[in-house]
C-alpha cells in the first residue's frame, strides 16, 4: 500500500535531531505494523499535491502549529484537496490539526477551547466500534498536544472516541475520512520534551499533569494498526 502523507509542518529544528521530523514519525510508527507499505511526501505548505488522487492509495495529514482558522494561503487549497477527497471516497486519515482540517473542510467548525491546553496524554472511551477497529478495546489514550478542538461536526459525521475534555476525539465522516485528536506518531519522550519546550505558553498546572500522565501506557500501536485497517477496508 503506498501512503502519501500531506505535511503541514515541521518538528521544531532543536528536537529533530533525536525525534526525527512528521512525515519519519508517521513512518517509524506504520512501519511497525506492516512490511509492505511506501510512502510519498506532499509538502502542502509549498503546494505540493499528487497529480492525481490514485497516485496514493490513502492519504495522512499531519499535525500543525498551525490552526486551520488561521489566515494563511495554503490552507483553502488544502481544504479543497480534503473536499476532492471526500467526494472521491479516497481513504483520508487527519491528525491533530489534520482531524480538524477535515471537520471545517466539511462544513464542521472548528474552535478554541475553554477547556485550555491538551498536553501528555488523554484518555478516551470508545462510544462506537467499527469493523475496522481491531482488535477492539473500550478506551483509546493517546499523547496529544492543542488547543483548539471540533465544537461542531459536519454533516454525515460519527464520534467513536470521546472524554470529557474532548468530546470529538475521533470522527468517521461518511466512509473514507478518519480524524483523530491525539497523536499515535508521537512518543512520550517527544512529548516530554514538546511539553517542557513550550512552558511559555503552557499554564504551569497543566505541564506538571501532562508531564506526569506520561508514565501511562499508549495506545499508539493500537491505533496504528487501525488506521492501516481504515486505509485498506
Amino acid at each position: 500500500m503506498k501512503i502519501g502523507i500531506l505535511q503541514c509542518d515541521d518538528v521544531q529544528e532543536a528536537l529533530q535531531l533525536e525525534f526525527g521530523n512528521y512525515p519519519c514519525m508517521f513512518q517509524n510508527l506504520l512501519n511497525q505494523i506492516s512490511n509492505d507499505l511506501t510512502w510519498q511526501v506532499y509538502d502542502v505548505r509549498i503546494g505540493e499535491y499528487p497529480e492525481h488522487l490514485d497516485d496514493c492509495d490513502g492519504y495522512i495529514s499531519t499535525g500543525s502549529r498551525y490552526g486551520v482558522n488561521d489566515s494563511l494561503a495554503w490552507l483553502e487549497p488544502l481544504e479543497a484537496f480534503v473536499q476532492k477527497a471526500y467526494r472521491a471516497k479516497k481513504p483520508f486519515v487527519g491528525i491533530c490539526f489534520g482531524h480538524q482540517l477535515i471537520a471545517k473542510a466539511l462544513g464542521g467548525k472548528v474552535d478554541r477551547s475553554e477547556k485550555g491546553w491538551g498536553a501528555g496524554i488523554s484518555f478516551n472511551q470508545i462510544v462506537v466500534q467499527t469493523p475496522w477497529m481491531k482488535p477492539q478495546q473500550n478506551g483509546l489514550d493517546l499523547v496529544v498536544s492543542h488547543q483548539d478542538q471540533v465544537v461542531e461536526l459536519p454533516e454525515n459525521a460519527q464520534v467513536l472516541a470521546q472524554s470529557s475534555f474532548c468530546l470529538n476525539y475521533m470522527i468517521q465522516i461518511g466512509s473514507s475520512m478518519l480524524g483523530i485528536q491525539g497523536h499515535p506518531e508521537f512518543s512520550r519522550a517527544y512529548s516530554s520534551a514538546l511539553t517542557n519546550a513550550r512552558r511559555d505558553r503552557i499554564p504551569a498546572h497543566r505541564v506538571r499533569e501532562a508531564l506526569n500522565s506520561l508514565h501511562a501506557d499508549v495506545d499508539d500501536l493500537t491505533m496504528a494498526r487501525w488506521i492501516l485497517n481504515f486505509l485498506q477496508q
